[in-house]
């Protein structure tokens, strides 16, 4: 245990593709980082498991599409580093109607960032899939870089690399106490560790570590219905059918969006879930379903049926994931108002897989106390009142 008496530079909390991606930042920059996750590798507790992750340019904010350049860059530099295949390009179908304003910025944000796109009017929506039905005039907006992510690949690919660069990464051992200071103690149930700085990414965890650090920021954590649809004619929603990722935007059925993904993971069925969940305890991820979780399956039914006609309108398969989100959906980026050696990572909101290669390169900077290489306006704990400090 020689390195448990060593100095680290960074200890990041929370194994999952934000921490890995910051240890990963860490380790390339010949840091020497300890990786801690409270679960044994892989689980599937958290927001990062599970076998894919839709990958888009289709942002209406522009911050969030410029960032997403230097992903597909560190996606791809990953992926040869891995030897493995972590993306495949399917293209993403936003649905929409052309007087939806969400729908209107997403095009202009695209045309703006120079992103390859194309506006599909409805006869073209039928010709090209005709296995989606427009049943209130929407129209299609093509993403042609989007694509779906190998998420467990890429966790497993990042973990790797991370050993492969000198990190340690450390399971099975939860986080009991951090205690600031130069350095920063964290105590785990297995030991004691000190670094000269900490990132903190546990997910839906994160105000249980910050609450004796004086902070509570407004995280929402949500459990998801991730739903998965059986095809009636195997192979219809299929990637091999150069079927494209979807993202259908201002339904009268639903207030969030509904997204899905090419049938893959599982022969036959296709991925189709709400963007959207019902409050609940991390630790209480597996309880039976709530009224408003049958709510919001039948929600994405209804959706399948009027809209996805070659799928069975039932689900076949349901799992569970956590989201912790923010009021605004925006990423939590920043120091701990106090402690400058505390750097938070949190509020991925449901879309921070996909822009993971970048929310990890700015949390290494935060952490060595370089200059970020983007704007963190939108990500500051300071944009919600009263957290501009801590209350201590």
């Amino acid at each position: 245990m020689a390195f448990q008496k060593d100095l680290c530079d960074a200890i990041v909390i929370g194994a999952g593709i934000q921490g890995c991606f910051t240890a990963y930042h860490l380790a390339k920059h010949e840091k020497r980082v300890l990786l801690l996750e409270q679960f044994l590798l892989p689980h599937s507790r958290g927001s990062s498991h599970g076998q894919s992750r839709i990958i888009r340019r289709a942002y209406p904010e522009e911050f969030y599409t410029q960032m997403m350049d230097e992903c597909y860059r560190i996606w791809a530099r990953l992926e040869h580093e891995a030897g493995t295949q972590l993306h495949r390009q399917t293209g993403l179908l936003l649905l929409g109607r052309k007087e939806d304003p969400e729908f209107q910025t997403i095009q202009t944000t695209l045309s703006r960032q120079a992103v390859e796109h194309q506006r599909l009017p409805s006869e073209e929506v039928k010709q090209r899939f005709p296995n989606i039905r427009l049943t209130r005039g929407e129209e299609g907006l093509l993403d042609k870089s989007g694509g779906v992510l190998y998420a467990d690949k890429a966790l497993k690919a990042l973990q790797d690399a991370v050993r492969q660069l000198g990190g340690i990464v450390r399971d099975g051992e939860k986080v009991t106490e951090i205690i600031p200071g130069l350095p920063v103690t964290v105590k785990t149930t297995s030991g004691s560790y000190q670094a000269s700085s900490v990132v903190i990414t546990a997910g839906p965890w994160t105000n249980r570590l910050l609450g004796p650090l004086g902070i509570q920021l407004p995280l929402q954590t949500l459990r998801i219905n991730v739903c998965y649809w059986r095809e009636k004619v195997p192979g219809s929603y299929g990637v091999s059918q150069a079927f494209p990722c979807l993202l259908a935007l201002g339904l009268d059925l639903a207030p969030h969006h509904i997204y899905g993904l090419p049938a893959g993971e599982y022969p036959g069925l296709m991925k189709v879930c709400y963007h959207h969940g019902n409050e609940a305890d991390p630790e209480e991820r597996d309880c039976p379903p709530r009224f408003s979780d049958i709510q919001d399956v039948q929600i994405l039914c209804r959706f399948v049926r009027d809209h996805l006609p070659d799928l069975e309108p039932t689900p076949a398969i349901t799992e569970r994931c956590m989201y912790t989100n923010t009021p605004d959906e925006n990423f939590i980026l920043d120091h701990h108002p106090k402690y400058d050696n505390i750097v938070i990572g949190a509020g991925f909101s449901g879309h921070g897989f996909k822009l993971s290669p970048v929310v990890g390169k700015i949390l290494y900077e935060l952490s060595m106390k370089l200059t970020p290489s983007y704007d963190l306006t939108p990500f500051r704990i300071s944009r919600f009142p009263g957290l501009g400090k801590a209350h201590l």
